[in-house]
């Protein structure tokens, strides 16, 4: 009998895709148990962790502490942890949890690889960890090359380095050939692709690659930057009926003052340009951002001056968080963290109210449209569905009553993974409610 592996993620869909490139390289050999089932026994367990920011980071440590008491017990035979927060603490961890047998960094699987007994292939291969979802996410670089204050990831994932096209469209045609609808484009930042490798911004030319593969219907952008944003993928986003009208861009402030503290490269006037030039070329579009409240540099007037912003923007999807210190980035040595914790939070609560209130508004205009959806499950006699403008785990969702009228009788699961077209009949602050249009 082959042994059994089991990997737990932590952290963002970057690390999901590290976890499934090392499941595929070494699934031949190994039983693969996944993530959520409950087992006697696994003969080696992986911890894939995040070290981002201060809860990422506890979770980390207390799912790692958690795991060495059941291997203690004697359910997990070895226990090895990888990804970012070893990454970043590889000296520390070590002697304060011995319990761990092996870590590893987040920057190459290859070692892990052969501490797993099997050799490292060279291809992008990949074992899918939930086969039931009909979309994937696609690495196409790791690292950046921005130096923001407040960020670690520089120091945690190092410099950018792209993959090259052919790599990614072979990888987008096994996945496609898995039953992935739809590609998740991600990167620490995707604006950057293509200048280590083709020496200019190629997003465009590789969205034009992947948009002939066989069987995959919607391309969505995730992680991109404002500073110098390559313009030309608009374009191909108002042509390209697969690249959809979605578009995340983390923007973090508005105030000149703390972009400038924050090392962000852009100006609140750029910034305001380039919204404004993404609505009228993509008509339609939805804009996803985030924000940082409570940064060095963010007195009353940068953050009323920032829910100005806000309410001129509407933004069809909005996150938020609050400032934390992170230990070796630029911001921890140079800038005090002066705004105090509760203001931080008061600051944060207002955000996202404003921001409940614009998402409201917007989902009750979306009432009497017909849209085309992507059902990704079935529970309880509901279809949970996404529209282009809806990205799965961070954006609300449609949910589609299943009735045996509307759907001629056919068994529900037989459409999940499938596309149909929707009437939007309800809203409340991120959900919508729709019925199927024949």
């Amino acid at each position: 009998m082959k042994p059994s592996l089991k990997v737990i993620t932590l952290g963002c869909s970057k690390n999901t895709v590290d976890t499934e490139h090392l499941l595929g390289e070494v699934s031949s050999s190994y039983e693969i148990i996944p993530e959520g089932e409950e087992c006697d026994r696994v003969d080696v367990e992986i911890i894939n962790t995040c070290g981002f920011i201060g809860d990422a980071k506890q979770q980390s440590i207390d799912t790692i502490l958690e795991e060495a008491a059941l291997k203690a017990a004697g359910k997990i035979g070895s226990l090895m942890v990888m990804g970012c927060l070893s990454q970043r603490y590889p000296d520390e961890l070590p002697a304060l949890i011995p319990e761990v047998d092996k870590w590893f960094g987040a920057r190459d699987l290859g070692p892990v690889v052969k501490a797993l007994g099997c050799s490292p292939s060279g291809r992008p291969l990949r074992h899918i960890t939930d086969k039931s979802l009909p979309y994937a996410y696609l690495k196409i670089s790791e690292g950046c090359d921005r130096r923001c204050s407040y960020c670690a990831i520089p120091l945690i994932r190092g410099k950018h380095v792209s993959r090259p096209v052919e790599e990614l469209t072979a990888e987008a045609e096994a996945l496609a050939a898995e039953g992935v609808k739809e590609l998740i484009i991600i990167a620490q930042d995707i604006t950057f692709y293509g200048l280590d490798l083709y020496r200019r911004r190629a997003l465009k030319d590789l969205l034009q690659a992947l948009s002939k593969v066989d069987g995959i219907e919607w391309l969505r952008l995730h992680y991109s930057y404002p500073a110098d944003f390559p313009e030309d993928v608009l374009d191909e986003m108002a042509s390209n009926p697969k690249v959809c009208r979605y578009m995340d861009i983390p923007l973090q402030h508005i105030s000149d003052t703390v972009l400038e503290n924050m090392h962000r490269g852009v100006s609140g006037k750029a910034t305001r340009e380039l919204i404004a030039r993404m609505r009228e070329r993509v008509p339609g579009v939805a804009l996803r951002t985030t924000l940082i409240v409570g940064h060095p540099g963010e007195g009353r007037k940068e953050f009323l001056e920032l829910m100005d912003f806000v309410r001129e923007a509407r933004f069809e999807r909005m996150g938020a968080f609050t400032y934390s210190e992170e230990e070796g980035t630029w911001g921890a040595g140079h800038l005090r963290d002066s705004v105090a914790k509760a203001t931080k939070q008061r600051r944060l609560d207002a955000l996202m109210a404003l921001q409940g209130e614009i998402s409201s508004e917007i989902n009750a205009s979306r009432i009497g449209s017909v849209e085309k959806v992507l059902i990704d499950s079935f529970n309880e006699g509901i279809f949970v569905a996404r529209s282009e403008f809806e990205s799965p785990e961070v954006d609300g969702e449609i949910l589609v009553r299943y009735t045996p009228e509307e759907f001629d009788g056919i068994e529900p699961y037989s459409f999940v993974g499938e596309f149909i077209n929707v009437r939007i009949t309800g809203a409340d602050r991120y959900d919508l409610i729709a019925e199927r249009v024949k």
